[in-house]
């Protein structure tokens, strides 16, 4: 609204065409979507679904009885303010649908009795990233870039067809939003690790991609909507960091999965727009590996179990003698000894591992995990902006 009232509202007083400047309204959107975000998060919270716990997981009783689902709320403040600094964009504003769809999925599950099953919620996800991806292309050819490697294509770029970007980006978008969900299980780590990422995103896409001489002086393919991008993304990361204010330990609320999955989602479809899939490690490093770890070991234990094996933790098939610990029985010997020690030897994701295994607290999980993703980000952006 505001970049096409500026024109008329400068005749009024000079300075309102500030409002034509994307960096003017990237600070302003953000700005009040942090504010936002800070004071009505406490006064509609109550509103908001009770945590329910998670049987199977301990210490779940941390979380039980708080108000979760804050997602819904964030996700309102972030389209008011969008409304309000970002100029017209239709593929934007469709994304943004697709935003909503992911986040109300995510709210349902948390309001719900027992939660969605994961195929239920595996099967969203693919339907709202593979429609996310048509809207990304187009559905016409798209230009891509690669670390390592310069492409024909002016910026050092290679086109994509439609059939093969659609089903790659559906997969990015699928991965990103299940990793952001899975690593959403300590106070403020998940908020404040994608907090980290869309602030190094946005200004990518604003002063990189979205900058037409820094982008040829990089050799990456220009984004001309760049700086739309940049004020979408700093948008949601004002409302992010108002949230991550009332997570810190000892937490008051909750995003749920209604906000990891719209983060998650969001932060995939930044990667997108920065037109090289790889960025992902250098954005959500550490996001990756603590949710993608949980990931991997959930996989190989039911394809393990698929195959026969018996993929309960190891100790469930001991007896326990005095002075000694024996296995049940051989063939336990034989199918669990490699296979399923070494995958139950690591707690997943990540940070229950540390938490459990190394006796770190809450906000050492929080700080140390921030540290190494504000650590890595800047090392892999230069190697992959650079070394092509």
């Amino acid at each position: 609204m505001l970049p096409y009232l500026a024109p008329y509202m400068k005749r009024l007083w000079g300075p309102f065409r500030l409002f034509e400047s994307h960096l003017t309204l990237i600070c302003l959107g953000a700005t009040l979507a942090a504010l936002l975000s800070f004071l009505l998060l406490p006064r509609l919270w109550h509103l908001m679904p009770r945590d329910q716990g998670k049987p199977f997981v301990k210490n779940s009783e941390e979380a039980k009885g708080k108000p979760t689902g804050a997602g819904l709320i964030l996700t309102g403040i972030f389209i008011v303010c969008l409304f309000l600094v970002l100029p017209f964009d239709g593929q934007l504003w469709a994304l943004t649908a697709c935003l909503c769809v992911c986040m109300l999925c995510g709210f349902l599950d948390d309001a719900s009795q027992g939660g969605w099953s994961e195929w239920k919620k595996g099967l969203w996800d693919a339907v709202i990233a593979l429609i996310a991806a048509i809207i990304m292309c187009r559905g016409g050819n798209t230009v891509i870039w690669l670390p390592l490697i310069k492409g024909s294509l002016p910026g050092g770029g290679f086109l994509l067809p439609a059939w093969l970007y659609v089903p790659l980006a559906a997969a990015l978008l699928w991965l990103s939003i299940n990793v952001v969900n899975c690593s959403d299980g300590v106070d403020a780590m998940a908020g404040s690790l994608a907090l980290l990422g869309l602030c190094a995103l946005g200004a990518v896409l604003y002063g990189v991609v979205g900058h037409i001489t820094l982008a040829k002086y990089l050799l990456v393919p220009h984004n001309p909507g760049g700086a739309n991008w940049a004020i979408m993304i700093f948008c949601a990361a004002g409302a992010l960091a108002g949230y991550v204010w009332h997570n810190a330990n000892p937490s008051a609320v909750l995003m749920g999965d209604a906000g990891s999955r719209f983060l998650g989602l969001l932060i995939g479809l930044g990667v997108l727009a920065c037109g090289n899939p790889f960025l992902y490690l250098a954005f959500a490093p550490i996001l990756l590996v603590d949710g993608g770890i949980g990931l991997l070991k959930l996989s190989l234990l039911r394809t393990l179990k698929k195959l026969g094996y018996d993929v309960r933790p190891p100790l469930r098939n001991l007896v326990n003698v005095p002075g000694t610990a024996n296995f049940a029985d051989e063939e336990a010997v034989k199918k669990q000894l490699f296979i399923v020690r070494i995958i139950h030897a690591f707690r997943c994701p990540a940070h229950d591992h540390c938490r459990k295994n190394l006796g770190w607290s809450i906000p050492q999980v929080v700080i140390r995990f921030m540290l190494l993703q504000a650590l890595l980000m800047p090392i892999i952006l230069i190697l992959i902006l650079k070394l092509r």
